[in-house]
């Protein structure tokens, strides 16, 4: 018979609903209420049973599981932050930590879906247009992507958008290219920011909500990716595109102020998002470490094992306390773009380092895709940047401290 190769351990997260994190060294879930505590407990419940069977496989396929929607529409938590009353902000940003600790990619698309799309006809819509949109989207019945990046315009997309909207009679005809859009290869509704053609409008920029099948409007997979593979983004092309008045937001400012407002509420959920990723690196590197042995015993007790495991549950555990704090702030109408602008950097950058350490501690076996860490590696990257790049956001929150602006036009 032949030899059968040797079985090494695997990192494993524990996905046992009721098992506190062991990554939560501070127990700041112990803030949430009991009913919050019960909703995040079916959350785990379906993301263990529905969501971590999946996901290695889905990343390798650069693939989306559509049966995962009616998982999400099932938990009737799509709508919370939009409610009256609201869901606290604190309780959202736990909820984006547990997507985002089994997989990012689906935290993204999750993401996407209920705070840039659905928060930008929260923010911008009128009522009748909350009504038609908003409803359906909370049941998950319609999916949203936002279109606001362009292939020459990222970090100064506001300033230097090229997408236009002209208005003709009762109709806008929009007209330009998006890049990097996740949900949209199958996104129901994408919402579009372009700017208006109009002199006296001197360069607004508007949003528009574009059904899909509207003609002239294509929208094409990139290929190729290495980060976030599950989330389905696309390259989008408006050739003429007519929408009418109706679905032009215009229920706020009008103009771009609704897409920062939103943007501010989604830049605090990628901190969130962070802090779910460094957990996943740090207990997946705690229990592979428990588990493999060199020179005679495990390696959890060499020293500089227990010193990258430490500096992991350093990185997480700040991270952790500067997301909790600035949600509570936000939850009690303190918040300010600075404060989430400063969270995101910090939790981004943490987490750059701890989905390093992560992967130096498992070695090679940390480069394989089944161990997890590998994926939570690579979708950091794009973590990294989106939602405002570090360099951005360190100029938002510099500005705000120094009170001069080192923005260069």
């Amino acid at each position: 018979m032949p030899k059968e190769h040797s079985v090494l351990p695997r990192p494993r997260l524990d996905l046992d609903p009721d098992a506190p994190h062991v990554a939560d060294y501070f127990h700041y879930a112990d803030l949430l209420t009991d009913d919050e505590r019960a909703q995040l407990r079916r959350v785990r419940e379906f993301l263990a049973a529905e969501v971590a069977p999946v996901v290695d496989e889905a990343w390798q396929r650069d693939e989306f599981p559509q049966q995962l929607i009616k998982g999400f529409a099932a938990l009737d938590l799509a709508g919370a932050g939009y409610a009256d009353p609201p869901a606290r902000r604190l309780f959202l940003g736990f909820l984006h930590a547990e997507i985002c600790r089994i997989d990012p990619s689906v935290n993204s698309f999750y993401g996407v879906h209920t705070g840039l799309a659905m928060g930008s006809i929260f923010a911008g819509g009128t009522p009748e247009q909350r009504e038609r949109w908003l409803p359906p989207m909370a049941r998950m019945e319609q999916i949203g992507a936002f279109g606001l990046t362009e292939p020459h315009g990222g970090s100064d997309v506001a300033g230097g958008m090229e997408t236009t909207a002209t208005r003709d009679g009762d109709e806008w005809v929009l007209d330009g290219e998006k890049r990097w859009i996740g949900n949209a290869t199958f996104a129901d509704l994408i919402v579009i920011w372009a700017r208006d053609t109009d002199p006296e409008a001197k360069g607004a920029v508007r949003g528009f909500v574009v059904e899909r099948g509207t003609p002239g409007l294509t929208t094409t997979k990139i290929e190729g990716k290495t980060s976030l593979r599950i989330v389905q983004s696309a390259d989008i092309l408006l050739d003429q595109v007519r929408v009418p008045e109706s679905h032009r937001l215009s229920g706020g400012t009008g103009t771009f102020a609704d897409a920062g407002t939103v943007l501010q509420r989604t830049r605090a959920n990628a901190s969130w998002g962070a802090v779910g990723v460094q957990m996943a690196a740090y207990e997946l590197a705690l229990s592979y470490s428990k588990e493999r042995e060199q020179f005679g015993r495990p390696i959890a007790g060499f020293q500089l094992m227990q010193d990258l495991l430490v500096k992991m549950l350093g990185n997480v555990s700040a991270s952790l306390g500067m997301a909790v704090r600035n949600s509570q702030l936000l939850d009690e109408g303190r918040g300010s773009d600075a404060h989430s602008s400063l969270v995101k950097e910090f939790c981004a950058s943490r987490m750059r380092e701890t989905v390093a350490w992560s992967r130096q501690l498992v070695g090679g076996n940390g480069v394989i895709v089944a161990n997890g860490i590998a994926r939570y590696f690579s979708d950091a990257e794009a973590m990294f940047s989106f939602e405002g790049t570090r360099e951005m956001n360190t100029l938002i929150v510099g500005k705000n401290v120094t009170g001069h602006s080192a923005f260069v036009r």
